[in-house]
């Protein structure tokens, strides 16, 4: 067993108004089967770079070990190889025979190697980087987000795969995948970084009790710190006011009064004074204690949603629906059933390939109108879409997004106060809103997405992978959305929980 010792780490990316860390220490070791979670931007992948010494950086990261990080990169122009000839960039010096053994424990057919990288499906893309990664000699791993784009059956097979291994660091924000495949935790909060033992719900049970805990103790504080005010500004008052009875009297109404009485006065003021600076010596003993408590709070933000009423019950049909690309041989589906009503949120279940976004696609299309010369499939059956039904979408690609904030804004008809205001409550920091999106994390990228649509008043919420790369708390406020203003919504989303937190009805392709 070795370990991984950070001291004092700061580090910027050149050009940027704010550290992403600064004089953080912690140590982990490398036998762990880590999980990493934090909010986005908070450095997560930035940290396994700054592992791999890709960046310059101010402090101290001790280690013995070789790291290899997931996903391997791909060039566009690599796509048309195998992965058994990409392999060897990947991981120069790898005995293919130990892959071979990797990869009957993902379900995976050794005759995929030999196949076109680019033709491969996600998941299958997936599987074989992982029988790649753990196919070399002591090397600690660094997995970042190895679920993100895949379906159920492929999860479940990388979720038991890692569950058998050890040895790495998982960055992943699907709480069902955390819970099946790590022993210990680090967390990088939002002023703090923590390590603890267990997996994501052991650390959140601990988090929300440690959160309660902080509250309660900032609530004793706020009360004691008034109390001590009054005293000290009451004492303060009858000082001064003692102290202006130095000087002068009324011989009638003090006959009693001597010229050493001056003397006496001045004495009881000094002791009314040193109680004074005793009470402010005390609040700000407890100031201290307080600052810091509520640091970490996970509290998180009820966001708001102004959902349409459309003037039908049913807002979607389909009957006997079949779709195939006009380009293709085979049926993408075929006789498809479904409606979605007023107030359900339907989840789209099914593989990758099995027609998911293609369904959207088609919806989108009749939606606006569009016409059959103009598109690239062709469809038999029923599906009613009307073209009045105003409908708010997500698209699971990102790479459109570019300029700032207030060209987004503009593009997108959606006001720019209200959209950093709403970003400003899925957690970006200010710094954030001077940025262009494209030096956006994916995760912050998608939020962009996510508060847009949030903002677009409409009948029907049409959300494909909103989830990819959005953390776990973020995940947590839009389940608590839904759940309070349950608007319609027809979503493709692969994380479980979310899943059963949210959905009245699946439609299975």
């Amino acid at each position: 067993m070795s370990q991984i010792r950070v001291n004092d780490l700061s580090f910027a990316y050149e050009g940027s108004f704010d550290n992403i860390f600064d004089n953080v220490s912690f140590n982990i070791d490398t036998d762990w089967k880590l999980g990493f979670i934090g909010r986005n931007g908070k450095g997560k992948t930035t940290f396994l770079n700054l592992l791999l010494g890709k960046y310059e950086y101010t402090g101290i990261i001790s280690t013995s070990m070789v790291f290899d990080y997931f996903p391997y990169s791909v060039k566009t122009v690599e796509t048309d190889n195998s992965a058994d000839e990409l392999m060897d960039i990947w991981k120069p010096g790898i005995e293919k025979w130990r892959v071979m053994c990797e990869l009957p424990l993902l379900g995976v057919d050794a005759e995929l190697l030999y196949r076109p990288f680019k033709s491969l499906s996600f998941g299958e893309r997936t599987k074989i980087m992982l029988a790649v990664l753990f196919s070399g000699d002591n090397e600690f791993l660094l997995i970042d987000e190895p679920t993100n784009h895949l379906d159920k059956e492929a999860r479940e097979l990388v979720k038991e795969y890692l569950a058998k291994k050890k040895g790495f660091i998982l960055v992943s924000h699907d709480r069902d995948v955390l819970d099946a495949c790590i022993d210990h935790i680090l967390v990088f909060n939002r002023s703090s970084i923590e390590v603890q033992a267990g997996n994501f719900s052991s650390w959140w049970e601990n988090k929300e009790k440690a959160d309660i805990n902080a509250k309660a103790e900032n609530e004793k504080h706020l009360k004691e710190i008034s109390k001590l005010k009054t005293a000290a500004d009451r004492v303060s008052n009858w000082a001064n006011q003692n102290e202006s009875t130095k000087i002068g009297y009324d011989p009638v109404k003090e006959h009693d009064r001597f010229m050493d009485t001056r003397a006496f006065i001045g004495a009881k003021t000094k002791k009314m004074q040193k109680r004074v600076k005793s009470y402010e010596a005390r609040i700000g003993r407890e100031i201290e204690e307080k600052e810091g408590l509520l640091n970490d709070i996970e509290d998180v933000a009820n966001l708001k949603l102004s959902p349409l009423v459309y003037h039908k019950e049913r807002l979607l049909f389909a009957r006997d629906y079949s779709f195939k690309y006009k380009c293709g041989t085979k049926n993408v589906f075929e006789n498809l059933k479904f409606e979605i009503n007023a107030n359900e949120r339907v989840v789209i279940d099914g593989e990758n390939g099995c027609g998911k976004s293609s369904l959207i696609k088609a919806i989108l299309d009749k939606n606006k109108g569009q016409k059959t010369s103009e598109i690239s499939y062709e469809s038999k059956g029923v599906l009613e879409v009307p073209e009045n039904l105003i409908i708010s979408y997500i698209n699971q690609d990102t790479s459109h997004l570019k300029g700032t904030l207030k060209e987004y804004s503009q593009s997108t008809n959606v006001d720019y106060t209200r959209l950093l205001s709403l970003l400003r409550q899925l957690d970006f920091e200010r710094a954030q809103f001077s940025k262009r999106i494209e030096q956006y994390s994916e995760g912050q990228k998608k939020k962009v997405l996510i508060a847009s649509s949030l903002l677009t008043p409409a009948h029907l919420y049409i959300w494909d992978e909103p989830l990819n790369y959005i953390d776990v708390f973020t995940r947590m406020q839009i389940e608590k959305l839904i759940d309070i203003y349950k608007p319609t919504m027809l979503i493709v989303e692969h994380d479980v929980r979310f899943k059963e937190k949210v959905a009245t009805k699946i439609i299975s392709l």
